[in-house]
C-alpha cells in the first residue's frame, strides 16, 4: 500500500510551521513522518526532542522530522530504507512543508514520473497557507503564490486578526480556484482536521462533488488580477485517445502558463464519467468514477490560466473537437 504524501506550502511567513509546531503537540500526527526543507523560512529547532539519527528527530507527538539536504526523491527513499532497518518507527503519512517560495508542480511531477516512487507514495492533499494581511500584495509581486493557490486542494487562512474583513478575500481565492475548501488557521486543532478528506488525485470523488466543482469554476468571472479562468464544454462523447493528445500537447507546450486542470469527461469509451486533474505540466492519472449523476452527460474543463490567452485556448478545442468527437 503506498504511502500519501501531503504538501503544505504557502508564502513566506503564512504560518506553516507555526501551524505545524501547534498540532506536532498533540498525538493526533505521531505516525507521520515529516519533511522541511533545509532552506525553510523558520527553523524547527524549538521543535526537537531527541536525536534519533542525523538529520532526524522524534518529535513529542512521535511523528517523525527530518530536514531535507537533497533532492525530494532522495528524503523519501532514505525514511522507507530507515524503517525497514528499524532506524525510525513506523508512519503511514507523510507531510512535507516547502519552502515559502515553491512552486508545489515540480513536487507532484516528482510523484508522478520517477519509477521508484510510485507504487510506495502517493499525492494526498496540497494545502496552501494565504497571508490574509499580505495576500494582494504578495500575488502583485510574486508568481509563486499564484501557484500555491492554484495547485491547493485546502486554503487555510493565516493572520484574519490582522485583517478587518476577509470576505473578499475569500471570494477571491474562491474564484482562483473553485471548489475548494477555504478555512481559518485558528479552526484547525488537529491533524486528522487538517488531513481529514482526500484530493482528486488521491481518491475516488462522487461525481456529484466532482461536478459542483467544476460548475463553481463556470460561475465565477472570467479574469482575477494576474489569473483567468477558462471554461469548456462539449456536448457530444469524446475520444478519450485523441483528447489525451490534445491535452498533452497543450501542457507540453504551455504548462507553465497553465496553472491547474479540473475535468469531468463524457468519454466512448467508458459510460461512467472520467475526472482529471492537472497542475502545470503534470497530468495525474485519471479518476474514473462510479457514475454520473442524473441525466446530464457533458464534457467540462476547467483552466487557472497565467500569461495564455482564453481565446486562443478556446480556438484550440475547438479545432481538435471536431477531430476527437466520437
Amino acid at each position: 500500500m503506498s504511502i500519501a504524501l501531503n504538501v503544505i506550502t504557502g508564502f513566506l511567513g503564512s504560518g506553516k510551521t507555526t501551524l505545524l509546531k501547534r498540532l506536532l503537540h498533540g498525538e493526533s500526527l505521531g505516525d507521520t513522518a515529516l519533511l522541511i526543507n533545509e532552506f525553510g523560512d523558520v527553523g524547527i529547532d524549538h521543535l526537537l526532542m531527541e536525536e534519533v539519527a542525523p538529520d532526524t528527530v522524534l518529535l513529542p507527538s512521535g511523528c517523525i522530522c527530518c530536514s531535507i539536504r537533497g533532492e525530494l526523491k532522495d528524503a523519501l527513499l532514505g525514511l522507507l530504507q530507515r524503517r525497514e532497518r528499524g532506524e525510525i518507527p513506523a508512519f503511514k503519512r507523510v507531510i512535507l512543508e516547502t519552502t515559502g517560495l515553491a512552486d508545489p508542480a515540480p513536487i507532484l511531477a516528482t510523484l508522478n514520473n520517477d519509477v521508484q516512487l510510485r507504487g510506495r507514495f502517493h499525492i494526498g492533499l496540497v494545502i496552501t497557507l494565504v497571508d490574509a494581511s499580505h495576500a494582494a500584495l504578495q500575488e502583485r509581486l510574486h508568481p509563486e503564490w499564484l501557484a500555491q493557490v492554484a495547485a491547493a486542494d485546502r486554503l487555510l487562512l493565516s493572520k484574519t486578526d490582522l485583517v478587518e474583513n476577509c470576505d473578499a478575500l475569500r471570494e477571491h481565492l474562491q474564484a482562483l480556484n473553485a471548489g475548494t475548501p477555504i478555512l481559518d488557521t485558528e479552526d484547525i486543532d488537529s491533524g486528522e482536521q487538517l488531513l481529514l478528506g482526500e484530493g482528486l488525485r488521491s481518491a475516488t470523488p462522487t461525481a456529484e462533488v466532482t461536478r459542483w466543482k467544476l460548475h463553481q469554476a463556470e460561475s465565477t468571472p472570467s479574469t482575477h488580477g494576474a489569473a483567468q479562468v477558462c471554461c469548456l464544454s462539449f456536448d457530444q462523447p469524446l475520444d478519450w485517445v485523441g483528447f489525451g493528445v490534445w491535452l498533452s500537447m497543450l501542457l507540453r507546450c504551455h504548462g507553465e502558463r497553465i496553472l491547474r486542470v479540473k475535468g469531468l469527461l463524457n468519454v466512448n469509451a467508458s459510460s461512467a464519467p472520467i475526472a482529471i486533474h492537472g497542475v502545470q505540466h503534470c497530468l495525474h492519472a485519471p479518476v474514473h468514477l462510479p457514475a454520473w449523476p442524473g441525466t446530464e452527460r457533458q464534457s467540462r474543463l476547467v483552466f487557472i490560466l497565467r500569461g495564455l490567452d482564453p481565446e486562443l485556448l478556446r480556438r484550440s478545442f475547438e479545432v481538435f473537437s471536431r477531430r476527437f468527437a466520437a
